[in-house]
């Protein structure tokens, strides 16, 4: 166990890495700490206003990252400003995430139900950010020995393959498994060879004439939201705050 850490996660390539990811999760789960104690309405925290204008959080995040991203392509590898940059780039992609749904919805939904994107998001990037430390490398790469890396055609097919499958996933309506299919060999493959979700590009243009097939993806659909949802949602309600209770609405109203 003691070798894995130092030739995976401790070696000086990856170092400005790991300590972008600790930067960034301890981030969001201060900011989260203080945006809910701040809906709760203790402690001395409080919502950041200029001139009536409540600045979110997202605008420094925003500096952070450029900054941080900046300085880390101008540092030398093996001096000093790599961990500092990485540290900085790792505290603004914290802040520009937990408002992620913000930027997607393009007004502030942070305590909705559409407000969960952001925790999603933040937890996918964690995952991916955590394979990456652990050794996967985009596109299986990582599993090919040394005399398929020395044949470039071999490795180029690999790699090539996997991006086929990925792009496929994608296409058929399953981000995460192409996302995760991307870094380790034979996710998006699964997730290539199997029914598309109803409403995704594949579907609309592959089951168009193919009633079966869009039964058959539809109930698969409805099974695994109602499978998966409800535990989703709590799980991104544990980590983020439950989101506000919609407005009771009229009948035939919106």
């Amino acid at each position: 166990m003691g070798h894995w850490w130092v030739r995976n996660i401790v070696e000086p390539g990856k170092l400005p890495l790991l300590l972008a990811l600790a930067a960034f999760v301890l981030t969001f789960v201060v900011t989260r700490v203080i945006t809910r104690l701040i809906r709760a309405g203790k402690g001395p925290f409080g919502n950041v206003e200029a001139g009536g204008l409540h600045i979110h959080h997202v605008v420094p995040g925003v500096v952070l990252t450029v900054v941080g991203g900046f300085g880390a392509v101008a540092s030398d590898r093996h001096g000093v400003g790599a961990p500092v940059s990485a540290v900085l780039f790792g505290v603004g992609a914290g802040l520009v995430l937990d408002e992620f749904a913000l930027i997607l919805h393009l007004q502030d939904v942070y305590w909705t139900a559409e407000g969960r994107k952001s925790v999603e998001v933040v937890v996918l990037t964690v995952a991916l950010v955590g394979l990456l430390l652990a050794g996967f490398a985009p596109f299986g790469v990582d599993d090919l020995t040394q005399e398929e890396l020395q044949d470039r055609g071999g490795a180029i097919a690999t790699i090539a393959g996997n991006f086929v499958f990925a792009l496929v996933a994608l296409g058929k309506g399953k981000t995460r498994i192409a996302l995760f299919g991307a870094i380790v060999p034979l996710v998006a493959f699964v997730g290539a060879v199997r029914l598309a979700r109803p409403g995704s590009p594949w579907a609309r243009r592959f089951y168009g004439r193919r009633p079966r097939a869009r039964a058959r993806a539809a109930l698969r659909a409805y099974r695994h939201d109602r499978r998966w949802a409800g535990p989703r949602r709590a799980v991104q309600d544990w980590i983020g705050g439950k989101p506000d209770p919609r407005p009771a609405r009229l009948p035939g109203h919106r």
